[in-house]
């Protein structure tokens, strides 16, 4: 009986990947596969997409882990396409038609009706979402037919913008904060309507900093030759952190986790207080929050600096 070959050992890789998820691919499918092409140790997405969505996916490699929490917090944007005048099960193209209505609606009607969702509002998150109760999805309740009554919780609408109508097709694009439910936002529309509405397709094109632009489909990243060229370095995700530069003695005792006063020292220092990013010799070396006083205290540290 042969033995079986041994698996080809993982490569410690640190970098940022924006990959444009394809649609019916999970999240979680689409960065194991992306970690096969790299042939990467450790790996982690920043913020789920719906297998019917696609777009801007950011996949942190190695180092990049410890700072994709960043992402998760980050704002949003997505370019949605609303069905008016069906409703669905899941809010969305992947449920069943519950109710059809007629849509007669005017470009005049459906700015005011975006106009009620900008700013600070207040949603109640769907029951086919993986928000959990008791330990239990919210989607696995639905799928047994249960609804359970859901808080509706406060999120942010910083932009809604109306791109096109075509009955019954109305596309959108959406800058959220965390936590936004852009299926739900798209049935509100056409409850406020009078009409009611599923989200037909969802594309995110932003995440904090970083955009589209530089996005790579599965399909051009299981085919290039130099796949791991095509990573952004791991402070790709701090870019909005202002920047601190230590001296080589002070780097080592901030990577010893030691809080440093830069008042005394010979440093550049942001004028407001809040999260930095720290280098050495141009090298990151990890986050740090900048506290009064010009005092930094060690946040998250680069085991080896990028």
């Amino acid at each position: 009986m042969n033995a079986r070959p041994p698996k080809k050992p993982r490569d410690l890789v640190d970098g940022v990947l924006l990959l444009d998820k394809p649609v019916g691919l999970s999240s979680n499918d689409a960065l194991i596969k992306a970690k096969r092409v790299m042939n990467a140790k450790k790996a982690g997405h920043t913020g789920t997409l719906d297998p019917f969505a696609t777009g801007l996916l950011p996949l942190c490699f190695g180092e990049a882990t410890k700072f994709s929490q960043d992402l998760l917090e980050a704002d949003k944007t997505y370019d949605a396409t609303v069905h008016l005048g069906i409703m669905t099960t899941t809010g969305d193209t992947e449920g069943e038609a519950i109710e059809t209505l007629p849509v007669d609606v005017t470009i005049e009607q459906i700015e005011a009706a975006l106009a009620r969702f900008r700013g600070p509002i207040l949603q109640v998150p769907p029951m086919y979402s993986a928000l959990k109760r008791d330990g239990k999805a919210y989607y696995e309740y639905a799928r047994e037919g249960i609804t359970l009554e859901r808080e509706a919780r406060p999120v942010t609408i910083h932009g809604l913008e109306l791109i096109g109508y075509e009955a019954p097709m109305l596309k959108i694009r959406v800058t959220c904060s965390k936590g936004t439910y852009v299926r739900v936002l798209g049935e509100d529309i056409g409850a406020a309507l009078g009409c009611g509405a599923h989200l037909n397709a969802l594309r995110r094109i932003q995440v904090g900093a970083l955009t589209a632009a530089t996005m790579i489909t599965l399909e051009d990243l299981q085919a290039h030759a130099a796949p791991l060229s095509l990573l952004a370095p791991v402070d790709a995700l701090l870019a909005t952190f202002p920047a601190v530069e230590l001296t080589p003695e002070l780097a080592k005792r901030f990577l010893n986790g030691q809080r440093l006063a830069l008042g005394k020292e010979e440093v550049m220092v942001p004028a407001e207080p809040g999260r930095v990013r720290v280098y050495c010799a141009g090298k990151l070396l990890g986050t740090a929050n900048l506290q009064d006083y010009a005092v930094l205290a060690p946040e998250r540290l680069i085991a080896a600096p990028q």
